[in-house]
This record gives structure tokens, sequence and C-alpha cells, in this order.
């Protein structure tokens, strides 16, 4: 079993082939959830993503940029991060760089584990994408039925919603429409340059600018 590597300034990638899912449990356990990589699982294929410091500060600064959305808004907000997210059924697992529950809040307030036999997937989960993923994370995250999945590749965020069982590339979020969230990048942008907590106050102050 020879893993193919891709290493970028932001993250490295892994993938490992011919995994049974009783040995990616092994891994899971044996890992722990104290690590900073991240796996994902899709039938015999396992991706090992190792966030670096580009890739970990983007996803970390679009985790704000949400709850500021969530407070303009007026939206509830549960932050769930890299919660692995499994489904046994499917053999295929997913640990998001950012995962939450906003409409659903409600169904999973309080609760210290979610299971996704019982409870609803996250609303929303990002990916941020420096390198190419070597696992298909449409159909993994379609598979698992996850409502809104965002993709920031450095340089642009895509919004995808799941319709009919696959993700359609949309304009506008529908968690926080009227805000065009995709100019997000300017404010990461921008964030390099004037700090990150003034630039988090520009982009509250443009998101009420949308609103009126």
């Amino acid at each position: 079993m020879t893993p193919m590597v891709t290493t970028t300034a932001a993250e490295q990638r892994v993938l490992l082939a011919n995994i049974s899912w009783q040995t990616f449990k092994i891994m899971l356990a044996e890992m722990g959830s104290e690590r900073v990589t991240r796996l994902a699982y899709d039938q015999g294929l396992v991706e090992v993503m190792t966030p670096l410091m580009s890739h970990e500060n983007s996803n970390r600064f679009i985790e704000g940029l949400v709850v500021v959305l969530c407070e303009e808004l007026g939206l509830e907000i549960k932050r769930t991060g890299s919660l692995t997210l499994t489904r046994e059924d499917l053999e295929r697992s997913a640990e998001p760089d950012s995962s939450y529950y906003i409409q659903n809040e409600a169904l999973v307030r309080g609760k210290e584990k979610i299971n996704l036999a019982f409870e609803p997937p996250p609303d929303l989960v990002l990916e941020v994408e420096y390198s190419k993923p070597k696992i298909d994370k449409f159909r993994l995250y379609a598979s698992m039925g996850i409502p809104e999945f965002w993709r920031y590749n450095g340089s642009l965020l895509r919004i995808y919603k799941l319709e009919s069982g696959e993700y359609i590339e949309i304009n506008y979020s529908p968690t926080f429409i009227p805000v065009p969230v995709t100019e997000i990048p300017k404010f990461i942008t921008e964030s390099r340059k004037v700090g990150e907590i003034t630039c988090t106050r520009n982009f509250r102050n443009w998101i009420r600018s949308q609103l009126q």
C-alpha cells in the first residue's frame, strides 16, 4: 500500500487505498480526537489531510464570519467544527474543516455527541481546499444529506445546495439570503492587511448595508 501525497503551503493530503471499514474504524479509535489531521472515508479509500497555517487560518476566520452572519440575521448556531460524520450503513465518513447546525440547531442544542442515525446532519459544512481533495467530497456529503456545502480554494468561495441528491452551484447561500457570502474571500484578503478584528468589524458593517 503506497500512499500518494500532495503538499502545498496550506495542507498535506495522503490517500490510502483498499482500507476496509473495520480497519478505518480502528484507525479513528487509535488516532483519537486530540489530533490535527482530518480523515475522510469513502468505501475503501481514506484521505488523511493535515492542515497547515494558511489552511487553518482561513478556516477559523471564515468561522468567525459565519458567526457574525448568524448574529446579524438573528439565527441561532451550534458550531461542531471537524465533527466526525459517520454513516455506518454507507461505509462513509468525513471530518469537514467546519460544520454548523443553524436551521436544525434546536434539535441538537446541548448534545455532547451526535449520531447521524438519529440526528440530522449539519446544515452547512465548509471545506478549505488549497489543494485538490483525493476523495469526491460532493458524493461524500451528498450521501449524508448535507443541505449546504461551501468550498474555499484560497481565492474563491463556492456555494452548493443539495437538490435531488446532487449539489448544484448557486450564487446565494439559502441560509444567509440576501447577503452575497461569495464575497467573503475579499474580507480574508483584507484581514491580512488590517487585522482580523478590524476586518470582522468591517464585515459586520457590510452585512448591515446589505440588509438595508
